[in-house]
């Protein structure tokens, strides 16, 4: 039976699940971890399922899905054109299919607006061809083909999706961005819902551990007292947050009773939702907690520097404030 919880209803009408399983288990893929993972979701009323080529897992999510027992009519599932492969749009997203062994998926993103040269996969410079723009108009093209039922983008500034939307046919269907009490990234949000589009929060806990300074606001004394008051977990508080203020969030986890605690919300107070909204006021809290910013010598994300995306960042990732 699916879980209880919204749907949001996107620009083609389509409704998209509030909860999903995120499934990017690191750079080997997860293999049978992976496919247990989303038959456990699934049995506990997951109906929604994000992955993505640069995932290495689509032959296992796949295999999740056929053997669930779930109708694949009940079921939503996302995956990603990866950078690689922005010049070859139609044959990556053949590929993707093959490797689920679907004839469609409901979402089909954009996973990054940078393109990587298939010869070599380093970054194409900003600018050149093919662009994003360019990359969009392929994908607009899908949507003739029945293969896509929606097609979207990730990692898109209000900068970024303000050039896409100037020489779009369609609008994307969903926007997946990190977010999270320390990113909650307030224009955005509001940029996207003036414009049809549903905000899509990737990494929703942040990081399971602090590494580099970076905070774990799970750990935070408001996030806990919500918890407490809420007979909850912080994780609950968090996701009942992103969802309660009208994104969809995609946590993972491998844990059958955090997998059921992730998609079990609770109702939070006017109050609660104003002390987490604040969280990134706090010393050190805005910012974002992926790794790549860390990694990066010369500040750039995949060959852009952050102007470039149009993230109001500096080096690590830490926001900017005006």
């Amino acid at each position: 039976m699916a879980a209880d919880i919204p749907s949001f209803t996107l620009n083609t009408g389509h409704k998209m699940p509030s909860v999903g399983m995120g499934c990017w288990l690191g750079p080997g893929g997860g293999g049978d971890v992976v496919e247990e993972m989303c038959k456990t979701a699934l049995k506990l009323g997951y109906r929604h399922i994000d992955t993505a080529y640069g995932y290495f897992n689509e032959e296992k999510v796949g295999k999740a899905i056929r053997e669930s027992g779930v109708p694949r009519s009940e079921i939503f599932l996302t995956t990603k054109l990866p950078n690689h492969h922005h010049d070859y749009v139609a044959g990556s997203l053949q590929e993707s299919l093959e490797k689920l062994g679907m004839d469609y998926v409901d979402l089909y993103l954009m996973h990054w607006p940078q393109a990587y040269s298939r010869t070599d996969n380093k970054p194409i410079p900003y600018g050149q061809s093919p662009t994003f723009l360019e990359t969009w108009k392929d994908m607009e093209k899908l949507l003739e083909t029945g293969k896509v039922r929606a097609i979207g983008v990730s990692n898109f500034s209000v900068k970024l999706l303000e050039m896409l939307l100037k020489e779009a046919s369609v609008v994307p269907a969903t926007n997946q961005v990190e977010v999270h009490p320390c990113l909650p990234s307030f224009e955005l949000k509001q940029y996207c819902e003036d414009k049809g589009i549903v905000l899509t929060a990737y990494s929703p806990l942040g990081r399971p551990k602090e590494y580099d300074g970076k905070p774990v606001f799970l750990t935070d004394d408001d996030v806990v007292r919500i918890a407490k008051a809420h007979d909850a977990t912080p994780g609950q508080v968090a996701l009942s947050w992103g969802v309660q203020r009208g994104t969809v969030v995609i946590p993972k986890s491998e844990n059958p009773e955090r997998i059921k605690q992730n998609i079990t919300l609770i109702k939070l107070s006017n109050e609660d939702m104003a002390a987490l909204d604040a969280i990134h006021r706090k010393p050190g809290m805005h910012r974002s907690l992926l790794r790549y910013h860390s990694n990066s010598q010369d500040g750039t994300v995949f060959g852009w520097t952050y102007e470039q995306m149009g993230w109001n960042m500096v080096k690590g990732g830490i926001v900017a404030d005006k």
